[in-house]
């Protein structure tokens, strides 16, 4: 059986939207892809903004035509399926009232443990031995409740449908990393910023000083348009504000290469 390993690298928005919230984002390559498409998107990205950080919150009216360049090439490799993006969030009105003690202080990382656990449908994966080396964003909480939250990741491969599918993850192959230095997970800002930004309506805010809605809200308008343009190449029809369809084939899971999760508790566990 052939070893594959993968790369993945994550985010999130702790932000808590008017109609949703609890964000979190993914971006996987294969190690066999990683140097050219890294390569790639850093001639672009260099080409565009001369080595600058890529960020949702930078889009403006002068930029927003380069990012449209740089997501262009990004999503170019997601329609190859060289590049994989998972969206996670949870509908406000699902947010549950009822939590213990325990569950309100972890929210955070128990959230983050299902958006790994399954919305990349790694135990629908056939015929392949996968080895995962995984990439948070620096963890905003304190460093023992982030080295428990560590723990519990390298935990998920003892999971019987891990096991099944001969997936393993090296307790040093989990780390916190620098966004700054990280070109894939910037991408992935600007993905999870645009999601976050149309679904909690933020495209409708009105200057209230003009009454008019900003030059900066319009440029991320016209970006957002623009990558859901380039996710519908992939999905006709596709819903933003719902978890992604299956087409039939539960295996899609894995297969697809964009989705979106809308969690709700108590139904995927």
């Amino acid at each position: 059986m052939e070893m594959e390993r993968y790369y993945i690298w994550c985010d999130e928005s702790s932000t808590k939207g008017k109609r949703f919230s609890h964000f979190y984002g993914g971006i996987l390559v294969n190690s066999a892809d990683f140097e050219y498409i890294k390569k790639q998107l850093e001639i672009k990205r260099n080409e565009l903004f001369d080595q600058s950080e890529l960020k949702w919150t930078k889009v403006n009216e002068f930029l927003v035509n380069k990012y449209i360049e740089f997501i262009d090439l990004l999503f170019d490799f997601v329609e190859q399926n060289k590049i994989k993006i998972r969206i996670m969030f949870v509908q406000n009105i699902h947010l549950p009232n009822t939590l213990d003690e325990y569950q309100r202080d972890n929210q955070y990382h128990l959230l983050y443990y299902q958006f790994l656990k399954h919305s990349f449908g790694f135990k629908y994966i056939e015929n392949n031995k996968i080895d995962l080396e995984i990439f948070f964003d620096k963890l905003p909480d304190k460093a023992d409740k982030n080295e428990k939250f560590k723990k519990y990741i390298y935990g998920i491969q003892f999971l019987p449908e891990f096991i099944d599918k001969n997936i393993s993850i090296s307790r040093d192959a989990i780390s916190e990393v620098d966004s700054k230095k990280h070109l894939f997970m910037q991408s992935l800002d600007v993905v999870l910023g645009a999601m976050f930004f149309r679904l909690n309506e933020l495209h409708k805010e009105i200057n209230t000083e003009t009454g008019k809605r900003g030059k900066r809200t319009i440029a991320k308008e016209k970006l957002y348009k623009h990558i859901l343009e380039r996710i519908k190449k992939c999905y006709k029809g596709f819903n933003i504000g719902i978890s992604t369809g299956l087409n039939g084939k539960i295996e899609n899971r894995w297969l697809h290469p964009y989705r979106h999760w809308k969690f709700e508790p108590n139904i995927e566990k």
